[in-house]
C-alpha cells in the first residue's frame, strides 16, 4: 500500500484529502499545525491518519517525508524548498500547487539524480490553465499551425446569485494573498512588443473582458507572462498575456486601498483603537470634522464615487474597535475583509477561466479558437476553489503512483502523458472546458 503524506489542512485540501481516501490502495496522513483541521479533513477513515506538525521542526517533518511515498505540499510556498531536499534525501516524490520558485528550479538536477519528480503548479492557477493550453497548443501544432497569439483570464469569484457585497468578492482562499497581488509587477508580450507594468500602476492596466453567458469582467496582468512563451513551446507567438479576471470595479478599488497603505506589512500597536482612527492613521490626519471628506482629498476621488462606499461598507469609518492589538495595516484590513466578504451558508462560488489563441496555419487560413471552464461549487459542500485546485493534484498523485508518470526532475503540467490524463478524468468529474473555433 502506497503512503502520501500531506502537508497543510487549508481551505483547498478536503476534496484532494477525500478523493485520495477513495483510492483503496492508499494511506493518506494529513500534517498541520492544528490537528484539528486534519483530523476534520480525514473524518476518522481507516486509512487515514491526522498528524500534528510545525514544519520549522525539520526532525520530525524529516521523519514523515521518510515514511510517505509521495509528499503532496499545500503549505506557503517559502516552505516548498525544505521540504522539498527532504524529498530528494529520501527518494519521495512531491506535488505542490504553486508556482516554481527560483530555489525550487535549483532542485532540477538533485531530483533527477534521486529518480523523483517534483511536479509544481498542479492546482487550477496555475494547474488547469497550462493543461488546456497546452492541450489546445500541442492540436493546432499537429493541424501543421502555429500560435501566434495567446490571452488568458482566470478567476475565484461569487456566483452570480451571491455576489451580494460592494467588492464583487468573497474569500475561498487566504485574503492577504488576494491583497499582496497588489503589490505584484507584470510584463507580456502585445504584438510583439513587451510591456511592463509597475507595481503601483498594476490596476491602472485593465481590460473588459467578456465571458459568454455571465457578461463583462475586469481582467488585468498577472505577474510575469513571458517565460511561458518557452514554457507552451510558442516561440512564434506574438502576444503573451495571463491575468486575473474580477468583476467590474475591484481594479479601481484595490489601487486606492493600496493607495491608502493597507498593504504595509510593518508591525505596530493599535491598542484601545477603532477603525476610524486606524483611517486616521494611515491618512495622516487627526482631524475629526469630516473623516470622509479627509479620506476622498487622500485618495483624490469625489465624495460619490463607489470606492467610497465600500470602503464604508467595510467598517474602516466606523467607530468599531480594531480586532488586533498589535500587527500589520495588511493584517488588520485582511482580518476584517475575511470578516465581512464570507460566503453565506448555502452560497456557490464560481471558477472562471478562458483561454483565446490566435492561429495560423500554411494555408494563410487564421482562426481565434476560446476555451472556456465554469465551475461552480456546490452549495452546501465543496467549493470550486477547493474542487479545481485540489484535485488535479490528487489525480496527478495518483498517477505517479501507478507509474503512468515517468519524468523525473522538478516539472509543471505541460508534458502531455501529464495533463492529458488529467483533463481527462477531471472532465468525469465535472470539470470540463468547452471550445469555440471562429475563423479570423
Amino acid at each position: 500500500m502506497k503512503k502520501v503524506l500531506i502537508l497543510g489542512a487549508g481551505l483547498v485540501a478536503k476534496p484532494l484529502v477525500r478523493y485520495l481516501l477513495q483510492q483503496p490502495d492508499l494511506q493518506v496522513k494529513v500534517a498541520s499545525r492544528t490537528v484539528g483541521k486534519a483530523e476534520k479533513l480525514i473524518e476518522g477513515h481507516p486509512r487515514g491518519a491526522a498528524k500534528e506538525l510545525d514544519l520549522k521542526n525539520e526532525g520530525v517533518l524529516n521523519e514523515e517525508v521518510k515514511w510517505a511515498d509521495l509528499v503532496i505540499s499545500m503549505v506557503p510556498y517559502t516552505f516548498h524548498p525544505k521540504v522539498a531536499e527532504f524529498c530528494i534525501a529520501h527518494k519521495k516524490h512531491m506535488v505542490t500547487t504553486s508556482y516554481v520558485s527560483e530555489a525550487m528550479k535549483k532542485l532540477d538536477v538533485k531530483a533527477r539524480e534521486a529518480g523523483i519528480i517534483i511536479l509544481n503548479e498542479l492546482g487550477l492557477d496555475p494547474g488547469i490553465d497550462h493543461m488546456e493550453a497546452m492541450r489546445v497548443i500541442d492540436e493546432v501544432k499537429k493541424e501543421g499551425g502555429e500560435i501566434q497569439g495567446f490571452v488568458s483570464f482566470c478567476g475565484g469569484l461569487p456566483a452570480p446569485e451571491a455576489n451580494t457585497n460592494p467588492f464583487g468578492y468573497k474569500f475561498s482562499w487566504s485574503p492577504v494573498g488576494v491583497l499582496l497581488a497588489g503589490k505584484n509587477s507584470a510584463q507580456y508580450l502585445k504584438d510583439g512588443r513587451e510591456i511592463f507594468i509597475p507595481s503601483e500602476n498594476l490596476f491602472e492596466n485593465y481590460d473588459f473582458i467578456t465571458i459568454k453567458g455571465l457578461g463583462v469582467f475586469e481582467g488585468y496582468p498577472n505577474r510575469n507572462s513571458l517565460p511561458y512563451i518557452s514554457l507552451y513551446g510558442i516561440p512564434e507567438a506574438k502576444t503573451m498575456l495571463r491575468g486575473t479576471l474580477r468583476y467590474v470595479g475591484w481594479c479601481e478599488t484595490i489601487k486606492k486601498m493600496v493607495q491608502l497603505g493597507v498593504l504595509n506589512q510593518e508591525e505596530k500597536e493599535w491598542i484601545g483603537m477603532s477603525y476610524r482612527e486606524f483611517l486616521q492613521q494611515l491618512i495622516g490626519s487627526p482631524n475629526e470634522k469630516d473623516l470622509k471628506q479627509l479620506l476622498c482629498d487622500y485618495l483624490r476621488i469625489d465624495p460619490g464615487q463607489a470606492i467610497v462606499r465600500r470602503l464604508e461598507w467595510l467598517g474602516l469609518l466606523s467607530e468599531e474597535p480594531l480586532p488586533l492589538p498589535k500587527g500589520s495595516a495588511l493584517e488588520l484590513v485582511a482580518a476584517r475583509m475575511i470578516e465581512k466578504l464570507q460566503y453565506a451558508e448555502g452560497e456557490r462560488d464560481m471558477i472562471v477561466l478562458q483561454h483565446e489563441f490566435a492561429a495560423g496555419y500554411p494555408s494563410g487560413e487564421r482562426e481565434k479558437i476560446t476555451s472556456t471552464l465554469i465551475d461552480f461549487g456546490v452549495p452546501g459542500g465543496d467549493s470550486s476553489m477547493a474542487r479545481t485546485v485540489g484535485l488535479p493534484a490528487a489525480i496527478g498523485t495518483k498517477l505517479i503512483l501507478e507509474g503512468r508518470i515517468k519524468e523525473r526532475g522538478v516539472h509543471i503540467p505541460v508534458l502531455s502523458d501529464i495533463y492529458k490524463p488529467i483533463l481527462l478524468e477531471l472532465r468525469d468529474l465535472g470539470i470540463a472546458f468547452k471550445e469555440k473555433r471562429e475563423k479570423l
